[in-house]
Order: structure tokens, then C-alpha cells, then sequence
């Protein structure tokens, strides 16, 4: 019984295989429309017997070889939110076919043919990290050369899941994988190779489109094989695409706006401390960046498990805008005039008024006495000073002071209708000497107050150019840092 159904079996074969040769030279000598057509022969000769569900090889145990290559073509989209890339590849594949092969002097010296990929066998290589169909062309036609090589070339968008990070935007360099295995078969009946040298497909951009946002470095290739559960194994073949986004649009959109900010809000530190001018102005720039930043809120990658660096920037810019304008506040606070301001304690003058220009070497001269009252003929006798020197000399004061109460005491005596006190009237000068006193009381209060505003001025003056300093050198060394960083990035 074996022996026959060996026999049986021989028989069927070779009865299959003298029906094909029959059924070729029938088809090389029909007559009609098709009698010179030697590519519908050729077809109909393949076509005879063919199962495309059947892995075509003549021994089962020998695996198909597959070769596949990668072109990338166009970046379409990166979206940071969703970690989401869209891009467009050129992507190649070929394997053997045992039963597409055929003599090519029975036809004509064809040596390739184009048939449709529905009518062969087809393996089922995916890319894993596929998450949406993409909108590709449909190219139902594969080529097979006499040696029953089939070629299956065809352009693919592929919207595929990768981790982007974005804490170097617009500095970034993405690296996303395209990994090609077969879902079903197994490394015994499946292997994948790749079609060209590693190397040249590192450095191939030729078919690149080189003028949107993104720029491809390379694309690097690792092939390897693993298993789910340590008993069959497959094999896999990732392409690792490197891109790089231009960062010249948002440099000069996002970054340079904001710095010509920051210079101004450093300039603003030149305006009297002692003024209303300085906190208007810094208000003023405090509610420019918050509409800037209300505007490149959009433009900015938004992501669920990271914040760009270029955000945090912003957030720094904006808090040492808050900082530079509270330090305005507290200033033309200190230096405001009062007339029940406190002396200035002696610890405070002493640090501020003698250590601090010392040590900070602040030797430049300022009107400390310009804004402290409102007549003018006061503030004439005033003179320039270094920080940690009495501004004005109590000289003048005490001549304003004597000036102001002769001319106060005749004017109010002119006014009453009387005459300079004379022997023969002693209540009536009693009672001008009492007024006197209290004038030069008051005018003795008014200096001493006055003493007081203009150590507090001092104080101001003093404490605004050390602040400046302070924040000066922070502006700088972060601008530095952050510089540093993304040019070390940019050349990366």
C-alpha cells in the first residue's frame, strides 16, 4: 500500500508536469488574437497550476530569503502631541519564487515580466509600530525575471507611533524606528536580509525632498532576531530614521523677541529710581511679554510627559521680568519722600552708605537732592556726591533756613499792617518772638526730615545699582547657559 501510493503519487507529478509542457507548446502554437503575443503566453504559462497561498518553495524546509530596502522620500508631519510620525518611503522588497521560472529562448528572450500581485505569493512583512493606514498609492504589479525573482517595489506613507522628545525644541533631533518582520512566519520560513550595504544605506538621500521643516541626517539599519517565548524565533529588520528640524523659524519668531525684551527691560534699570516713570515702564513690559507669550502658546510642542526647554526659557524671562518690576517697587518705595519716614538705622548705613560702594567699587555720582521738594530755590544749594558722603551741607540748609524765616517773619508782619517792634510796645513783640520761634521750629523739623529723605535716597540709589548688578549678571549667565546648550545641540 505505501509502495503504491508512492507510485501514485510520481505518476500525478509527472502527469502535472507533462500537462504544463503540453499546455506551453499549445499556447506557443494557438492561433487568434494571442498568437503573437508572447507576454500573455508567458502569463498563462506561469499561471498554470500556481498556488499563491503556498510558500513557493520546492523543498519545505528552505527558507525564503527576503530582501528589502529603504528610500525616505518626505518628513509629512511630527506631531509631538500625539508622538505621531508621518512620513513618505520608497520601500523595496525581493525574494525567490521556485515556481515562476521559465526558458527564455521559448519566449522570445523575455527575461522579465509584470504581472499582478494578487496572482502570486506575497510575504507578510508589516512595520510593528504602524498606528494609522496611510493615504498610499496602489501599485497592483509586481516584476519576475526568468529566475523567478520577484521584485515588489511601491511608495508607502506610513503613520507610525514614536517617542519624540522635544526638550531641546527647536533643537531637536528625532530618532524613529521603522522595524519590517514578518507577523506570521518564523525565522524558518522567513528571513530577512538587507538589499543593500548598511553603509550606503546610512548615506543615501537622493530621492529626499530637502525644503520643509525637517532635515534627514541618516538612516541607520539593525538587523536582528528574537523570540516571545524562547521557542520559535523571527526575524526583524529596523531602520533607524535620524531627522533634524530647522530651527531658523522659530528663532527669529519666538527667541528674538524675546530677548529684544529682556535687553529693554535691562535698559529700564537707567531710568530715575525715584520716579514713576521706571514702574510704568516695566508694567508696560511685563504685559508686552504676557501677549507675546499668549501668541507662541500655539507654535509650541505640547506634550503630556515633558516640557520644552525653550518653554521653561520663557517662564525664567517672565519671572525675572516679575522680579526686575518688584525691585522697581520696593526702590521708589525706599526713595519716595515721607514726612514721618524713620531715620535710616545706623547697621543699614553702614552696610549700604560705606561697605557696599567699597566693595562693589560704585563710584559713580548721582543728584541725590533734585527731587526732594518742590521749590526750586531749595534745591539750587544742593551739590553732587559719592554714595557713603553726606549729599547736601548743612550749611545751606541752615541759610535757607534763616533766609526763609526773615522773609516769612517781615511778610507777616507787612501783612498785619504793623511796624518792626519798638520800645514802647513789649506784649506786641512778645508775641512775634513767639511766632519766630515757632517758625524756626518748624523749619528746623522740615530740615531734619529732609536729612532723613536724603539718607533713604542714598540707601535707593545705592541698593538699585547693586540689584542691577545682581540681576544683570543672571540675565547674562543664563542667556549663557542656555546659548551654550543649544549650540552644543545644533552641532550635535
Amino acid at each position: 500500500m505505501r509502495f503504491s501510493s508512492a507510485w501514485t503519487a510520481l505518476c500525478f507529478l509527472l502527469i502535472n508536469e507533462a500537462s504544463k509542457e503540453c499546455t506551453a507548446k499549445k499556447l506557443g502554437s494557438s492561433t487568434g488574437r494571442f498568437a503573437n503575443a508572447t507576454l500573455v503566453r508567458l502569463a498563462e504559462f506561469l499561471s498554470v497550476g500556481y498556488k499563491k497561498g503556498v510558500r513557493p518553495v520546492k523543498d519545505w524546509n528552505t527558507p525564503t530569503n527576503v530582501e528589502i530596502d529603504l528610500m525616505v522620500y518626505s518628513i509629512l508631519n511630527v506631531d509631538e502631541k500625539n508622538q505621531v510620525l508621518t512620513t513618505y518611503v520608497w520601500y523595496r522588497q525581493s525574494w525567490k519564487d521556485e515556481f515562476l521560472v521559465w526558458d527564455s529562448q521559448d519566449f522570445d528572450g523575455v527575461k522579465k515580466i509584470s504581472i499582478p500581485t494578487a496572482n502570486v505569493w506575497v510575504p507578510d512583512i508589516l512595520i510593528n509600530e504602524f498606528v494609522d493606514v496611510g493615504k498610499s498609492p496602489d501599485i497592483p504589479y509586481v516584476y519576475v525575471t526568468d529566475d523567478g525573482v520577484v521584485r515588489n517595489y511601491k511608495p508607502i506613507q506610513v503613520v507610525t507611533a514614536c517617542t519624540l522628545n522635544i526638550y531641546n525644541f527647536p533643537f531637536d533631533v528625532q530618532n524613529c524606528s521603522l522595524t519590517f518582520q514578518s507577523w506570521l512566519h518564523t525565522i524558518d520560513d522567513i528571513n530577512i536580509t538587507l538589499m543593500r550595504e548598511p553603509e550606503e544605506l546610512s548615506k543615501d538621500k537622493s530621492v529626499f525632498m530637502n525644503q520643509g521643516e525637517w532635515e534627514l541626517l541618516h538612516v541607520l539599519s539593525k538587523y536582528k532576531n528574537f523570540s516571545v517565548d524562547k521557542e520559535e524565533y523571527y526575524a526583524e529588520m529596523k531602520f533607524h530614521v535620524v531627522i533634524r528640524r530647522r530651527p531658523l523659524f522659530y528663532t527669529v519668531n519666538l527667541l528674538l523677541p524675546s530677548i529684544f525684551l529682556m535687553v529693554m527691560d535691562i535698559v529700564g534699570f537707567y531710568l530715575p529710581p525715584d520716579s514713576g516713570e521706571r514702574v510704568s515702564f516695566k508694567i508696560t513690559l511685563l504685559l508686552g511679554y504676557s501677549v507675546f507669550l499668549i501668541i507662541v502658546s500655539d507654535t509650541l510642542p505640547a506634550t503630556a510627559i515633558g516640557t520644552p526647554l525653550i518653554g521653561v526659557y520663557f517662564v525664567v524671562c517672565m519671572a525675572l521680568l516679575v522680579i526686575s518690576l518688584t525691585e522697581t517697587v520696593l526702590i521708589v518705595r525706599l526713595v519716595h519722600k515721607q514726612d514721618l519716614q524713620p531715620p535710616v538705622p545706623q547697621w543699614l548705613k553702614y552696610l549700604v552708605l560705606e561697605r557696599a560702594p567699597v566693595l562693589f567699587c560704585i563710584h559713580k555720582k548721582h543728584r541725590l537732592c533734585s527731587r526732594l521738594s518742590s521749590q526750586s530755590t531749595d534745591m539750587e544749594n544742593y551739590k553732587e556726591n559719592n554714595y557713603g558722603s553726606a549729599p547736601c551741607s548743612l550749611h545751606h540748609t541752615c541759610e535757607i533756613g534763616r533766609k526763609l524765616s526773615q522773609h516769612e517773619r517781615e511778610g507777616g508782619l507787612l501783612g498785619l499792617h504793623l511796624t518792626p517792634a519798638k520800645d514802647n510796645v513789649p506784649p506786641l513783640m512778645d508775641n512775634i518772638l513767639q511766632e519766630v520761634t515757632t517758625i524756626r521750629h518748624f523749619l528746623e523739623k522740615r530740615d531734619k526730615c529732609r536729612e532723613i529723605a536724603k539718607e533713604w535716597l542714598q540707601v535707593g540709589y545705592v541698593l538699585d545699582v547693586l540689584l542691577f548688578r545682581v540681576y544683570l549678571v543672571a540675565v547674562v549667565a543664563y542667556s549663557i547657559t542656555l546659548g551654550t546648550l543649544w549650540s552644543v545641540w545644533q552641532a550635535a
